[in-house]
């Protein structure tokens, strides 16, 4: 058993990692570290743990750990790094934006590699340290890199984006208050969205060529999680040539399907997967992609690396299913 630390213990993502962990039979989880609750029983925080877990947060690290997972806000992971050491066997994946971006991926003599599965499979086997990509990141990079690998992004890409209130963090501001966020709907951070970074990095990988423009409109929903992205560009090809090239794409893939029908929400929230859908009208292609911002957005795709950095099957302990009624 590999022992597993947490750090950041008392937000959303963090609850999720240790929902996951005692599902995992080849990982035991060895401290959650919170300064803020430190003493305090975790299901205090996280109450759906009551009578589950026993385990009190801790302002204690346990430097020996096989694997350490970040889930700090965003910034916070390189200063909580340089102020503790790690063995130099532990692994570390980081949840926030600390080191996903080329210029941000070497810290300290880590390399972080940027842990998008479907991209990249085998250099996060060989990897010790993991920039896990952010939710709407994951949805986007996953309706577009097939497009991508076959140079075909080469005119503008209009995204859509719906997000749950799960993805503003716990921290309470005048936008995740529920008499704010009830009945509502917005957009914020329009064009401009830090995720749209690490997502041309990644399509430049697949096609160094790639130069055009990602118009991007992040949205609030009113559900407390998952997101609905919808891309469409210029598309000269068939409806049935689209599918086919994505179905080659993601044929190994463990989590993201590529289905027949039109996809909802529903589908997605509680478990580790990708539903993509594709549609063609006139000369464009629609391609909708939906996660749940939690798992495949954050902490299932965290475990999902943690199982290729030590060997383990890519599947283990994110057998979940969706919560449909």
């Amino acid at each position: 058993m590999i022992q597993v630390g947490i750090i950041g213990g008392a937000g959303y993502t963090a609850g999720e990692l240790i929902r996951l962990l005692m599902l995992h039979s080849k990982a035991s989880l060895n401290f959650v570290y919170s300064t803020s609750n430190a003493g305090n029983k975790i299901s205090d925080i996280h109450q759906d743990l009551e009578g589950s877990l026993a385990m009190s947060f801790t302002d204690i690290v346990n430097t020996q750990v096989d694997v350490l997972f970040l889930c700090l806000g965003h910034g916070n992971s390189k200063k909580f790094l340089e102020n503790n050491s790690f063995s130099n066997t532990t692994k570390i994946i980081d949840l926030g934006n600390d080191f996903r971006l080329n210029k941000d991926s070497v810290f300290q003599k880590r390399d972080f590699v940027y842990g998008l599965p479907e991209l990249q499979k085998e250099n996060i086997q060989k990897a010790n340290h993991i920039a896990n990509p952010g939710c709407f990141a994951t949805a986007i990079q996953l309706a577009l890199l097939p497009l991508a690998k076959s140079g075909l992004l080469n005119n503008d890409v209009h995204i859509n984006a719906v997000t749950g209130a799960t993805g503003a963090g716990t921290s309470l501001s005048p936008t995740t208050h529920f008499t704010w966020r009830d009945n509502n709907f917005s957009y914020y951070k329009p064009f401009t969205h830090q995720h749209l970074g690490e997502i041309k990095e990644s399509i430049k990988t697949l096609d160094n060529n790639f130069n055009t423009e990602l118009v991007f409109m992040p949205n609030r929903g009113d559900f407390s999680r998952g997101i609905f992205a919808t891309a469409y560009t210029h598309f000269e090809g068939s409806l049935a040539a689209a599918k086919a090239m994505y179905q080659e794409y993601y044929k190994d893939a463990k989590f993201t399907i590529v289905s027949e029908k039109e996809i909802h929400l529903k589908q997605v929230v509680n478990t580790n997967k990708c539903l993509l859908h594709l549609h063609k009208h006139e000369n464009k292609l629609l391609v909708t992609s939906i996660i749940d911002n939690l798992l495949k957005g954050a902490s299932g795709q965290a475990i999902q690396n943690m199982n290729l950095l030590f060997g383990f099957e890519e599947t283990e302990g994110l057998q979940l299913k969706a919560i449909f009624f």
